[in-house]
């Protein structure tokens, strides 16, 4: 039976050479603070510690001491590689976004005929599981989207030329009007000069008249964007039919190709890439087509002009998460304010904001957790960079892109995750049965390299976790912790209480062990070394 185990001692506390505290005898005892150890064959007594000499100094640590300088050497090489990988990673992505942009024009028509696909490669799979071909498939689903993009555009542009006209004549009104608001004296808190106002109205006119030759420079610049723009529709057309004729040839192309476990690690990535994508695609199409039906329903019964167009802006903007919809509703508030004044303007603003209100608390939570799962900061901050390197497009396509990455970046954790041993192939979730089965070999082969780098390392982090979780259990409430503090306290005390009545805790318990005794046992005992813990063993 063993009295008491205490913390391991260092070379400075023994008399009589390095005895282990489970080799005690009588010509090896340490006296001290940290106690005495003393083995019997007495398994009914217990052997009391006499008390601590008061000169003696008490001293903590282990006997394999290093210097604090080598410690601060290894943390400081550590972190001087860690830096450098880091750099080397963002040189690299500083590259990759140098050749994006540099190949910008072809690489745009790729990535909008992938987010086309995800739209139309459910009827095109649906279509070719009934027996149609590959090709005629595509083909009719290619032409149904476009019937319905021109059935949009047909009922668009006749309402823009109609309305036009009569937005531009209200707005000018509405400037007069105000510049009348603005000289009555009388309805301001303030007084303006009236002749300093018509000066600045003129030299706002005669800056729109020096720079009319830019305006125009600017029409002709439109122009050659619109045909840039109509080249990279029909691009995009042409892509999204041979992506969807031949998209599922795709991965086992890639397989072939690559080989080995490259092959399955990229089709499994992919299908999980896709399936983020195209998830988040039709939920926010989901989104946005309500957010544009109630909005455009609600501006058509207060009368503001362009109702069906604005709400097409406004399921269009939808695709540009939390910008988007507040631009889609500033347009819609700022025509009702031209054309219908300031009282249904703000009716117009009250409609957006419930709307918008309805997609964020309700719609978007519901629809698009499982989709992209991604923070709202990462997604504004996508958004902006998006938007600023790439214009309206780069601000479209952000959101699509951060998901993307997060995919890649989770599936890199889950397999440093197997490998670490932390989880098992079965816990996860994976898209394909190749990334299961290649993740149920990587775990078999990972058992190996861990045992390997624990006996290089010389530290076991299982052992350590297991430690730890004895210790101190994973916290279920808030007040575990309080209640692990009051469970020291009463040890502490118990254990005191003991000493000054010269009795063990058996004794003073009536032979029964304490309610603390099995914590005690298992919480580490660096407080009080030299107090005593009974165990029957």
């Amino acid at each position: 039976m063993i009295a008491d185990a205490p913390a391991p001692l260092s070379a400075g506390y023994c008399c009589a050479g390095p005895t282990r505290w489970w080799q005690g005898s009588s010509k090896s005892e340490c006296w001290g603070t940290i106690g005495r150890v003393s083995s019997t064959k007495n398994s009914d007594a217990t052997q009391q510690s006499p008390e601590a000499p008061a000169d003696k100094v008490t001293k903590t640590g282990y006997d394999n001491r290093v210097d604090r300088s080598v410690v601060l050497n290894s943390w400081v090489r550590s972190t001087a590689l860690f830096s450098l990988r880091m750099l080397a990673i963002f040189v690299l992505l500083g590259a990759l976004a140098y050749l994006l942009g540099k190949f910008w024009a072809g690489v745009l028509p790729v990535i909008l005929a992938l987010i086309v696909c995800t739209v139309l490669a459910p009827p095109t799979t649906f279509m070719r599981n009934r027996g149609l071909p590959a090709g005629l498939s595509a083909l009719i689903s290619m032409l149904l989207a476009v019937a319905v993009l021109m059935f949009f555009v047909s009922i668009i542009l006749p309402d823009i030329m109609r309305n036009s006209r009569v937005l531009v004549s209200q707005a000018a009104q509405g400037i007069q009007n105000l510049q009348l608001w603005l000289q009555n004296q009388e309805t301001l808190p303030f007084s303006i000069d009236g002749e300093k106002l018509d000066t600045a109205f003129q030299e706002a006119a005669s800056w729109l008249q020096d720079r009319a030759g830019a305006i125009a420079g600017g029409i002709f610049s439109g122009i050659g964007t619109a045909t840039s723009m109509a080249v990279t529709f029909v691009v995009v057309l042409v892509l999204t039919f041979f992506f969807l004729k031949d998209g599922p040839k795709f991965l086992p192309w890639l397989r072939n190709a690559t080989g080995g476990r490259a092959g399955l690690h990229a089709t499994e990535l992919l299908t999980r890439s896709w399936d983020t994508l195209s998830g988040y695609i039709r939920a926010q199409a989901v989104v946005s087509f309500i957010d544009a039906l109630f909005i455009g329903i609600g501006i058509y019964l207060v009368g503001v002009p362009l109702a069906f167009t604005l709400a097409v802006i406004t399921f269009m903007a939808g695709f540009i998460p939390l910008v988007g919809a507040i631009v889609a509703g500033a347009l819609a508030v700022l025509i009702a304010l031209v054309s219908l004044g300031f009282t249904q303007a703000l009716i117009v603003l009250g409609i957006v904001i419930a709307v918008q209100q309805l997609e964020g608390n309700v719609l978007s939570p519901l629809l698009q957790s499982r989709a992209m799962n991604l923070h709202p900061v990462i997604v504004l901050v996508s958004v902006t960079v998006g938007g600023g390197l790439f214009g309206l497009m780069g601000a479209f396509l952000a959101v699509p892109v951060a998901a993307t990455v997060a995919v890649v970046f989770r599936y890199i954790q889950d397999m440093l995750r197997i490998h670490a041993g932390e989880v098992r192939a079965d816990d996860l979730n994976f898209s394909t049965d190749v990334g299961r089965a290649l993740a149920e070999a990587e775990e078999a082969e990972s058992a190996k390299s861990r045992e390997d780098l624990s006996t290089q390392s010389g530290w076991a982090a299982p052992h350590i976790t297991e430690k730890l979780l004895d210790a101190a259990p994973a916290p279920t409430s808030l007040r575990l912790p309080f209640d692990k503090l009051s469970l020291r306290w009463n040890r502490d005390q118990t254990a005191s209480d003991a000493e000054s009545d010269g009795q063990s805790a058996k004794q003073s318990s009536g032979g029964r062990h304490t309610r603390f005794d099995w914590l005690s046992r298992r919480l580490p005992r660096r407080d009080h070394p030299d107090s005593h813990s009974d165990t029957d063993e």
